[in-house]
């Protein structure tokens, strides 16, 4: 399924920055996922085009932008709905070059494995997103620096999310990829989800976690979804999101002989406060973030169950 062009739509940030939308062919997959223009200078960088599905969506923005060259597609990481159509945006703007963390450049290379894993993982919601387009070799690497003019980007590695995971500051800036979850736009207060889904590792995500709180920047990009400047608050309340899940989800499978992961989910409605505002979501959305965080809990349940026996509560 591709998205239909007509509904092309960005927005302008702050000077220079641009979130454009990529709303997928899928219910509920709107105000879901981030693709960033950042043209400071005489550069002109994206940060994860997204999936092959709404590649037109975003060329028909950036048509609209006037942008005529990319210089950089920063890709956070390369889960097939933030780099898999990394190569059709490619055949449009052949000068690009692919930045990504060292281990997941022979992926978009020769993406079979990477397809693959993802149908299997993500069944018709892969579908929808489309098969991943490989990258020629000569248009991929990676830079820990990238340096013009007066322009800095560092890459830092994350993998708390994916262990090919990468964000990207610039000056105050701090493209996050899912480093410190999933949030949706709402006029006061954060909902916040956790984004962990299996192979999860806490001490991973934390070390993760730690290393982009430390960080001096003053507005945080989101993969999902959108910027914030609250930036210290949105880092207090990952790490207290994180530190209860687990404990909520320990306790599930020392208390129960079969543990549900829809029990789980019911229970952090209650009482997590990354999830407070779930509520008040569209139906649509949440639905979809019902099936993601069933896949978060998933995550950190098999981390927990792989690390050692829990025994039952006296």
């Amino acid at each position: 399924m591709i998205a239909n062009i007509e509904e092309a739509r960005s927005k302008k940030i702050i000077e220079n920055l641009y979130l454009i939308d990529l709303d997928q062919p899928l219910r509920g997959f709107r105000k879901f996922i981030s693709a960033w223009l950042y043209t400071p200078d005489d550069l002109t960088i994206i940060v994860d085009p997204g999936p092959r599905s709404t590649i037109p969506l975003l060329l028909a923005a950036l048509k609209k932008r006037e942008v005529k060259k990319i210089d950089y597609i920063l890709l956070t990481h390369i889960h097939i709905d933030h780099a898999g159509g990394t190569g059709l945006l490619l055949k449009r703007y052949p000068q690009a070059q692919v930045i990504c963390h060292p281990q997941a450049i022979r992926h978009m290379i020769a993406p079979g494995r990477l397809w693959e894993s993802s149908r299997k993982i993500l069944g018709d919601v892969a579908e929808a997103y489309g098969e991943i387009v490989p990258v020629p070799e000569k248009s991929i690497g990676y830079q820990e620096y990238i340096k013009a003019g007066k322009i800095t980007i560092v890459a830092i590695p994350t993998p708390g999310h994916a262990p090919h995971h990468l964000c990207y500051q610039t000056g105050e800036i701090l493209f996050a990829g899912e480093v410190a979850g999933v949030t949706y736009p709402l006029e006061e207060d954060i909902y916040l989800r956790l984004a962990t889904p299996p192979v999860f590792n806490y001490e991973v995500y934390r070390s993760s976690l730690d290393k982009a709180a430390a960080l001096p920047v003053s507005r945080i990009c989101f993969g999902h979804y959108g910027s914030r400047e609250d930036v210290k608050n949105i880092f207090a309340a990952a790490f207290a999101q994180l530190d209860n899940w687990l404990a909520v989800i320990e306790r599930h499978l020392r208390v129960e002989d079969e543990p549900c992961e829809e029990r789980i989910f019911t229970e952090l409605l209650k009482n997590d406060q990354g999830l407070a505002h779930y509520g008040d979501l569209p139906d649509d959305i949440q639905a979809r973030e019902r099936y993601f965080s069933l896949n978060s809990i998933r995550g950190i349940r098999g981390y927990l169950e792989e690390r050692k026996p829990i025994s039952p509560e006296p």
